[in-house]
């Protein structure tokens, strides 16, 4: 295997594609290279035109290298060779009949099978035998064996029928052994059968072959080498015809494979509802709703990576290593012009010349090799690459995060400088900030559902996320207490910044979530205002058709008035003026419409706009459709049987935010009933202010205030939970409240 071929294997399965590509080639009528030689624009039209077609799979084929090889050194090939030729010119045959368009239509009648290879096709059955037509003699071998077959039978029915060998007989069955027939007899049988034994049954039985029944199998043998004679005569004959035919068939081979390698990428798209993306020229990769080939219920993902380097941070087990593998994935994919699972509208992927994942431990006791160590050695190769789509699953794996925030740093920073596109996860930090200030770094955390304390598997673009170990953590069993000294140990102004950052994540997810609600209603808007410019289209063409109609019908009318005028004769005059004026009462004029009864709250429809009655003026009406508010013509609007779900006003609440901000609340020497009036009022403020966790001092004294205390703390809708301070911070003198 190449060191090529080594290569691909080892993205394969660092990707994850082992799966897929086993299925691919099951597609295939014979293993062959990934890539597609020649420009990836016209395979790209080729593949979409024959998609849009229905057609058979080619038979499955050999590798028939060798046999070309043979027949330019004039050999003669063995009756399956030829047969494999014979397929793929029968194939080649069948799609000329299908009628294809375009490129790959011009591609197919240029393809001009010679006569003697036309011919050639024509010599096989569907089985693979020379056809009874090739030769004559083939149809009198057949019928001499079939008479050979016949005789056989006979004499073995004449044999067990005998009497002289029925007390010998086991069973009146004839036994094939070894592909012989044979009868199953007792000791002593040599008396009343002249045979030869050819085998021995397990219950010591003899398994004969008669002599008569060998004297015919052997004639039968004759007959069969006498076709293999045959078939060696017509092997020479074809074969040397291959031989001068041996450029045409050298590139219907090529073109057979070129073939196979599209039908089996259209029929895997076809079977898993896979889209095909063709790569441009640039370096960036826009996915519109990817899903790995790998997973079964996958939650697609969109990603816009226009820069040098996507820094995924965020979550444990939150899809960050996934995502890093997805994109790589669709442009290895789209590299060799193979489909997947993603929306072509609005997906974009680059061209890249070399992909590269560092995601596993390298690190191995027989090579001596540490996991940093063979980082190093990884990222060591990288310097003389271009071209380079490269994954790095948790960067700051096997040392100090410290010292791997720099170094990392400045080594991203280096092939930035060059023709590389990089994909990074990591947990700490401090790198992320460090890579944040270039331009050419962009930022997307993994979210987290904090009310349902799981990951949502999904992505917020530049912004840096926390890990939520903690969190994790509990969720899978370690108890909360250790969680909590955790917690203390990992210090104060951390914990704030992981808190600052929690509160900036959920701030960008709201900010999108609302950008994405006011793109649906501006989509919706966008809409609504096509249907009224089409029912105004519709209203005006309808108007339009009566003016003309009675435009026809009063000219008429008038010609026939005018005509009167011009006649002599009195009664012809009158006559005519008679028929003028059956000619102007004829004419339907348009009645005036009237406005259907309506009142405000009716469900209505304006063409196919349907709304609510919110007011009614004069002819007019003001309706609510998708939250927007319409004027329209009374005289348009029908009742609409079906009822249309009026939104519920939303409530508007006006806060006053308190003017000073504090964490901590000092009860000692309050009575109960107004310290828990403060403390109502503290709880209230922190909770406008958006803090998650207060402190409030009580003391210890008797023992009443505290008692006060917590009870009240239970019985709060808005205390998530509390507890007794550490021993630096009053101990149980004191409570840490959380919101």
């Amino acid at each position: 295997m190449s060191e090529q071929e080594n290569k691909l294997e080892a993205i394969i399965a660092k990707l994850d594609l082992g799966e897929y590509f086993e299925k691919f080639g099951s597609f295939l009528a014979r293993d062959k290279p990934l890539f597609l030689a020649g420009d990836s624009k016209i395979h790209f039209e080729n593949i979409s035109e024959l998609s849009r077609h229905e057609f058979e799979s080619p038979q499955k084929s050999i590798d028939l290298s060798d046999a070309l090889m043979r027949l330019s050194k004039q050999a003669t090939l063995h009756i399956s060779e030829i047969y494999e030729f014979a397929k793929i010119l029968r194939y080649f045959g069948y799609l000329r009949t299908l009628g294809f368009d375009a490129r790959l239509g011009e591609w197919l009648a240029k393809i001009q099978i010679p006569e003697s290879m036309s011919e050639l096709a024509k010599s096989f059955d569907k089985d693979g035998e020379l056809k009874d037509s090739v030769d004559e003699r083939f149809g009198a071998l057949k019928i001499a064996f079939a008479s050979k077959k016949q005789q056989i039978e006979s004499e073995l029915k004449r044999i067990i029928c005998s009497k002289s060998i029925t007390p010998y007989l086991v069973d009146t069955q004839v036994h094939f052994i070894n592909s012989q027939e044979a009868l199953l007899v007792r000791g002593g049988f040599n008396h009343a059968l002249k045979g030869v034994v050819i085998a021995r049954s397990s219950s010591g039985y003899f398994y004969v072959t008669p002599s008569a029944i060998e004297r015919l199998k052997k004639e039968q043998s004759e007959l069969l080498d006498k076709r293999e004679e045959i078939i060696y005569e017509h092997c020479k004959r074809l074969s040397l015809a291959m031989s001068k035919s041996l450029l045409f068939l050298k590139f219907i081979n090529s073109a057979f494979d070129q073939f196979d390698a599209y039908q089996a990428r259209v029929m895997m798209a076809k079977r898993a509802d896979f889209n095909f993306i063709l790569s441009d020229n640039s370096s960036d990769i826009i996915l519109n709703e990817f899903a790995h080939p790998a997973l079964k219920n996958p939650k697609r993902v969109s990603v816009n990576f226009a820069k040098k380097v996507l820094l995924i941070t965020g979550v444990n087990a939150g899809g960050k290593s996934m995502l890093l593998k997805s994109i790589i994935t669709a442009s290895f994919l789209a590299k060799y012009l193979l489909p997947f699972a993603i929306n072509p509208k609005g997906s974009k992927i680059g061209t890249f010349k070399e992909f590269d994942a560092i995601i596993e431990d390298p690190q191995n006791v027989r090579n001596d090799i540490s996991t940093f160590a063979g980082r190093m050695l990884h990222f060591s190769k990288l310097f003389n690459k271009k071209s380079l789509l490269i994954g790095v699953d948790e960067i700051e794996l096997g040392t100090d995060f410290e010292e791997a925030a720099s170094l990392y740093g400045v080594i991203i920073e280096r092939l930035i400088a060059q023709d590389i596109k990089l994909i990074i996860t990591t947990h700490h930090k401090r790198l992320a900030m460090l890579l944040s200030k270039n331009d050419e770094v962009e930022l997307v955390a993994a979210l987290y559902d904090e009310m349902a304390q799981r990951p949502k598997f999904e992505f917020l673009k530049g912004t840096i996320g926390k890990s939520y170990a903690f969190e994790t953590a509990q969720r899978y069993g370690i108890p909360v207490n250790l969680v909590s000294d955790a917690k203390q140990i990992y210090g104060l102004e951390k914990e704030n910044l992981n808190e600052i950052i929690t509160k900036t994540l959920n701030l960008e997810s709201k900010l999108k979530d609302e950008l994405d609600e006011v793109s649906k209603k501006e989509k919706k808007l966008a809409n609504l205002i096509d249907e009224l410019k089409e029912q105004k289209e519709r209203e005006q063409k309808r108007i339009d058709g009566i003016v003309s109609r009675l435009e026809k019908e009063y000219f008429h009318a008038i010609n026939e008035a005018k005509k009167a005028v011009n006649l002599a004769d009195t009664k012809d005059k009158q006559r005519a003026i008679n028929k003028a004026n059956e000619s102007k009462k004829a004419i339907q004029k348009p009645k005036a419409e009237k406005f259907e009864e309506l009142k405000v709250g009716d469900s209505v429809k304006y063409g196919n706009v349907k709304g609510i009655v919110q007011s009614i003026a004069k002819d007019e009406a003001v309706v609510l459709s998708e939250g927007i508010r319409l004027r329209l013509p009374l005289t348009q609007l029908r009742k609409n049987g079906a009822p249309v779900i009026t939104p519920k006003p939303a409530v508007k609440l006006d806060v006053d935010r308190p003017k000073k901000a504090s964490v901590t609340l000092d009860l000692h020497g309050l009575r109960a009933d107004e310290a828990i009036e403060r403390l109502d009022k503290f709880i209230s403020d922190s909770l406008v202010l958006g803090f998650d966790e207060v402190q409030v001092y009580h003391g210890i004294g008797t023992g009443r205030l505290a008692w006060a205390v917590k009870n009240f703390l239970k019985s709060h809708p808005s205390v998530k939970g509390f507890s007794d301070a550490p021993p630096n911070q009053g101990g149980f003198g004191a409570k840490i409240i959380r919101l």
